[in-house]
Formats: structure tokens, sequence, C-alpha cells
């Protein structure tokens, strides 16, 4: 029986795309937000799922984020990389300089935004579950409208492509991750995801997790924060280790990031998948 995958849909998605990549002989289930793919995994309607976390241009998708560090258990077992290419669609028959609307999912209009300010000044930008879900919406429009999407989701939703790769810049790469309830055994050529944060704040803290890292001889892939959602000014760190958490030296450092933060989450150790420059 095939692996059930869920994603962040409907068919014709980057998110698609990348579960494609990841395990072409799975059934993919679509869902209609991160927090819902996640969920699915949970409950078992699904074995995995499968969601965008970074883009090349506009950094870390915060929906993942947040639900890694607030709202699932899941781990991260796989990490892949797609690159992307926006296409600008209207419906057959419509002059593209008539939009009066342009519909595409917020990471979609973002990636974009040079392209829009210049040729759609006076367009309303219209944000969308997904770039698919654009599609549809522009296509049942009763005014002039066009949608950023994909070819595949031209050709599902009978489309016109009338601008192509037309996000702000190339390469436009955007990093997937595959949720499941177990991470993944070490490789060789791992990475491990977490986060921490501190229950007060007083000058070096944030250097001393750091110094224990570099101390260590680990290098580090990726660092960032995010708020914590219960107060201005507090903030969850989230960082990226090359190494498996089973690794002596990566297992060593977790113990002294854990002595001196008040809360540690590791999101999952996976196979690394380098991008080239």
């Amino acid at each position: 029986m095939a692996k059930k995958i869920a994603y962040l849909g409907p068919p014709g998605t980057f998110t698609e795309e990348a579960a494609l990549k990841y395990d072409p002989a799975a059934e993919l289930v679509p869902f209609y937000s991160i927090p819902a793919v996640a969920a699915a995994v949970d409950t078992g309607l699904a074995e995995e799922g499968v969601v965008a976390i970074e883009n090349s241009l506009e950094g870390s998708v915060t929906d993942t984020l947040d639900l890694l560090i607030h709202e699932s258990k899941l781990r991260i077992r796989c990490e892949l990389t797609l690159p992307i290419e926006h296409h600008l669609l209207v419906k057959p028959g419509t002059e593209a300089v008539n939009a009066e609307v342009i519909f595409s999912h917020p990471q979609a209009l973002a990636q974009c935004r040079r392209f829009l300010e210049r040729c759609f000044p006076k367009a309303q930008m219209a944000a969308a579950l997904s770039t698919t879900a654009a599609v549809e919406q522009m296509m049942s429009s009763s005014i002039p409208a066009a949608a950023i999407g994909t070819e595949r989701a031209a050709e599902l939703y009978g489309a016109q492509v009338v601008a192509r790769n037309i996000q702000d810049r190339s390469p436009n790469v955007t990093r997937f991750v595959v949720l499941a309830p177990d991470d993944h055994p070490p490789t060789g050529r791992d990475k491990t995801s977490l986060c921490f944060s501190f229950d007060e704040d007083r000058p070096g803290l944030l250097f001393g997790v750091l110094k224990e890292i570099a101390d260590c001889n680990i290098n580090l892939a990726k660092v960032e924060s995010r708020p914590t959602k219960e107060s201005l000014g507090r903030y969850i760190f989230l960082v990226d280790l090359v190494g498996h958490r089973q690794d002596p030296t990566i297992s060593q450092v977790l113990e002294k990031i854990r002595a001196r933060t008040s809360m540690v989450k590791v999101f999952g150790s996976y196979p690394r998948c380098d991008v080239a420059p």
C-alpha cells in the first residue's frame, strides 16, 4: 500500500511538486492550511506531511515555525529544496493589463513584489490559501483579474500563462520539510533543528549558548528568532546545527544548552540537503 503524504493543496501547488519529488509513489492528500497538514499526520490521516519552511527571497515561513514551536509534537524527518518559478495567469480572453485584482499566496505576492509594483501599481493584491486556490479564485472572479501560480495550475484550471518567471530574483528556492511522528536515523550527513528560550533577560545569555556550540566545533547552519507570543520583547531562538542529535558532540552540546536555557525543543535530526550557491 502506498504511503499517504499530506501537503498544502489543492493539486498544482509548489508543495505538491515537492511532495512528488520526495516520494513519487506516495498517495498525496491535499489540505488547505499548514496546521491542517500537521493535524492529518498527528491523527493518522497521513503518515507524513510536506510543508514549506523557508524561501531564499522572503525568509522563513512563519506558519510552519509557529506550528513547530507551539502547536505540534511532530518531528522533521527530511528536508528538500525546490526551484520556484512564478507565472502570471489570466482567464483566456482577458487582457492582463486590465486586471483590477491579483490573487496569490502571500509568499508568492511578496516574492514578486517589484514586478507587481511596476506593472500593476493600481491593482489590488488579494491573498489566497495557496497559489492553486488563487488560480481558482481568479477564474471565477466577476472582475478582470490575474493570479500568480504554477504552470500545472494553469493546466488544471484552463488558465492562460501571460508572463513567466516574474519573481523578483532568480534563483528563487524554497526549502520544504517532511513532518512525521519520528525523525530520521543518522546518515552521516545530517542537520538538527531546535529552539530555545530564556526565563530572564540579561546580557550574554544568547552569547553563552552560541559559545557552547562554537566551543564544541559545531557548525551553526542557521539562527533566527520568533516572538514568544507571551509578552513584547521576549523571543524564542531557533538554530540549525550540522550533525545528528545522536552524535556524541551534538548530544553533549544539547545538554549544555538545556543547562543554560529555560526551554529547549528539538524539532528533529534529518539528512541535510545542501544547496549549491
